[in-house]
């Protein structure tokens, strides 16, 4: 029993897309795949739409499997979604000047954080003293320790 629920579990995302989305050539059938792969669920955000359930995804896959066989390039289709929808709807996002923030901040607050974590060390060092107490600080601890 429990077999046959892990079955049905794995199986219900491979059956994302409906058999009467699937094209006839298997050519385009293949690219739309290759598409679907790189676009995400507006829904579900990080399922692409091939594995979603959502109605809006299988919506995007019939718009996919349209814009190919109307003779689109896959960039060409790729472009129309992302217009509709979007950068938000490319799992990839692209390299641009807009975005440019979202790629540099993680790496340029790790760089950061890590140059002040040194001189935070290094200041901690070189603030212990490394001899011992003069000749005054002794007289006045020894005062201090006898009243």
């Amino acid at each position: 029993m429990r077999y046959l629920l892990l079955i049905l579990v794995m199986a219900s995302t491979a059956l994302a897309v409906e058999p009467s989305e699937m094209l006839d050539d298997p050519v385009l059938e293949a690219r739309a795949r290759v598409i679907s792969k790189g676009l995400r669920c507006v829904v579900c955000q990080n399922e692409n739409i091939d594995d979603s359930n959502a109605g809006i995804a299988g919506d995007l896959r019939v718009l996919v499997r349209e814009r190919l066989t109307l003779g689109d390039s896959d960039e060409a289709v790729m472009q129309f979604v992302v217009d509709r929808y979007g950068e938000y709807v490319l799992l990839k996002p692209r390299f641009s000047a807009g975005n440019m923030i979202l790629w540099f901040t993680g790496p340029l607050l790790l760089l950061f954080g890590g140059i002040a974590a040194m001189v935070f060390i290094r200041k901690r060092g070189a603030s212990t003293p490394e001899e011992g107490l003069d000749a005054d600080e002794q007289e006045r601890l020894a005062r201090l320790l006898q009243d």
